[in-house]
Formats: C-alpha cells, sequence, structure tokens
C-alpha cells in the first residue's frame, strides 16, 4: 500500500502540564524555546524550538501522566547541553549513554515528569 498524506514541514508535539505559567517559564528559559501564543481559555500555548519547523505545545490538564513519545532533540554538544541543563536544577535520568560511533543519548525531564531528550550524532553521516 502506497499512502501519500500532504505533509508540510511542520511539527508541533503535545506535552501535558500541571501548570501553564510555570510550563511556559521553563519551556522559554531552560530550554530558550520563544512563547507562540497562549490561550487561556483553551488551557493551551504553543512555543518555537530551535529547530525549524518544530513546535511544542503544552495543554494543562488536571491529572498529568508522564508516558507516550519522547521528543528528541539534537545537539552539536551534548556534555555541553547537559551541563547548562543541569546547572539550571534540571533532572536528568542517569548518566549520558553512548553507543560507539553512533550516538550519545541523555534524557531529562520537564517540572510535570515529561521526558525529553537530547541526542549527538557520533557518524560521519550524522
Amino acid at each position: 500500500m502506497n499512502t501519500t498524506l500532504p505533509y508540510i514541514k511542520e511539527l508541533t508535539i503535545a506535552m501535558r502540564v500541571s501548570d501553564m505559567n510555570t510550563s511556559i517559564k521553563w519551556y522559554t528559559e531552560v530550554l530558550g524555546f520563544e512563547l507562540l501564543y497562549k490561550l487561556d481559555d483553551m488551557g493551551w500555548a504553543e512555543l518555537k524550538s530551535s529547530v525549524p519547523g518544530v513546535n511544542v505545545g503544552i495543554s494543562q490538564v488536571e491529572d498529568v501522566k508522564p508516558g507516550g513519545p519522547t521528543p528528541t532533540f539534537g545537539v552539536s554538544d551534548i556534555a555541553s547541553a547537559r551541563s547548562t541543563l543541569e546547572n539550571q536544577g534540571v533532572k536528568f535520568d542517569g548518566e549520558t549513554m553512548e553507543i560507539p560511533g553512533m550516538v550519545k543519548l541523555a534524557t531529562f525531564f520537564d517540572p510535570d515528569g515529561n521526558s525529553l531528550m537530547f541526542f549527538e550524532s557520533l557518524s560521519e553521516m550524522g
């Protein structure tokens, strides 16, 4: 089966959060995202990441249950990126993992326990 869908070069990753203002502050101040808009009556805000065409939407809910997909952002220096976040009190899930010759990975958490990840490509193709 060959299905052709009319994709565009944009992606919004939706995350559930318990406090809209706390999350906006964290995503802008810690990750450097830019607030695009906030809809208080809908409990929704959207932030622009530094990756072209990739936004993060945050939806305020009463009961946040972390899980689901993990947004994984490529960085040129994972040790530096990790150090920057750790200096701001961001919790990481263990040490940075490395698959030799392929990739380094570091998982971290937002204030609601949603997981995000950095990757640094070690391959010549990356």
